[in-house]
């Protein structure tokens, strides 16, 4: 894998956690089964000599939003007990969600303060996902320098290591998780120009998480990011 890598300069390299794992939910046996498994995906990743490891923050069903936060830290904590991932080279990067009820992350200070409860124990960084930042309320269309002014005022642009560039199929504030083909969503190209070529943003990485509806719709999607790279105007 390392050399792979090196050969075709592929970095960072960024995986995304099992999406059944749920780190913030109550049930004492889904949970035990949730650590189990995020424990393993945090191996794999360490084996791969990965950057990044995505995780989505779960469900807090059944209890609050802080109690919710508090289950996903300390889940975190228990799944990495043991292993280094300093020397690994790896951070656990929390990803924002779509807003579906009892979804923990779907707002940014959610996001940043299960980072703060982590940083003193693990690696920790931001994900933040296009899609899931439209339905869940955010403005990154109109509002595309307010919405990053309270991106850096909770978690921080400098904590945002990962974005995954999605358009939508659903409107805006829907709180639906349907990703959509760069360009042909609720979102559109200005917004994704907008990011790509924000100085502020250089040090992370942009992966696109589209649909594949057809053959090669991920070098589609791949391609149409790339060319807004350096454009000062979307196209039409």
């Amino acid at each position: 894998m390392s050399a792979a890598r090196e050969k075709y300069d592929l970095k960072p390299l960024v995986i995304h956690a099992n999406y059944l794992i749920n780190v913030a939910g109550e049930n004492s046996d889904f949970r035990k089964k949730s650590i189990e498994a995020f424990r393993g995906e945090v191996e794999r990743a360490l084996a791969l000599c990965a950057e990044y490891l995505v995780l989505h923050p779960g469900s807090f069903r059944g209890l609050t939003r802080d109690q919710g936060l508090a289950n996903a830290a300390s889940a975190i904590e228990e799944s990495v007990r043991g292993l280094d991932l300093v020397k690994g080279g790896l951070k656990i990067v929390i990803e924002n969600t779509a807003g579906a009820e009892f979804s923990l992350g779907s707002k940014f200070d959610q996001v940043a303060e299960l980072c703060d409860r982590l940083r003193p124990h693990v690696p920790v960084a931001a994900c933040i996902d296009t899609c899931h930042t439209w339905v869940s309320g955010y403005d990154i269309v109109k509002d595309y320098d307010g919405v990053l002014k309270d991106l850096d005022k909770t978690v921080g642009l400098n904590n945002v290591v990962v974005w995954h560039c999605n358009d939508a199929k659903a409107p805006f504030g829907s709180k639906l998780d349907r990703h959509q083909h760069i360009g042909e969503g609720s979102i559109g190209l200005e917004t994704f120009r907008r990011l790509l070529n924000d100085d502020r943003l250089a040090h992370a990485a942009f992966l696109a998480e589209t649909p594949v509806d057809e053959p090669l719709d991920d070098l589609k999607n791949v391609n149409a990011l790339k060319a807004l790279v350096g454009k000062k105007k979307s196209q039409k």
